[in-house]
């Protein structure tokens, strides 16, 4: 089943994807969804031993929101980032799987 992306949701999710410090942020919600900004900076502090400010890591879960790879809600006067899958699951589905089908590996 081919799903629809049009070229700017997939160049959004592929940039998004493009960067380290975007991917581990998405391996820390995908371990634990509904974090703060807070938790997100100490977080990475605590696991790659690396001060990232939070205006930094502010723009990096900027631009995986707009790819539409975090999901935000507020609790009370806190926003809590969650990763959400379905963005990557159609890039998959619309453009890798689609050329991977097709290669032998070579």
């Amino acid at each position: 089943m081919l799903i629809w992306v049009d070229d700017d949701q997939l160049d959004n999710v592929f940039k998004a994807l493009g960067d380290p410090v975007r991917r581990r942020i998405l391996d820390r919600l995908a371990k634990r969804p509904g974090q703060s900004l807070f938790e997100i900076c100490a977080s990475s502090v605590a696991e790659d031993g690396r001060s990232l400010s939070r205006q930094t890591i502010s723009q990096h879960l900027d631009l995986l929101e707009r790819a539409g790879l975090v999901q935000t809600h507020w609790s009370g006067r806190t926003n809590m980032h969650s990763f959400d899958t379905a963005p990557l699951r159609k890039a998959a589905d619309a453009w890798l799987n689609k050329h991977l089908k097709k290669g032998s590996g070579t």
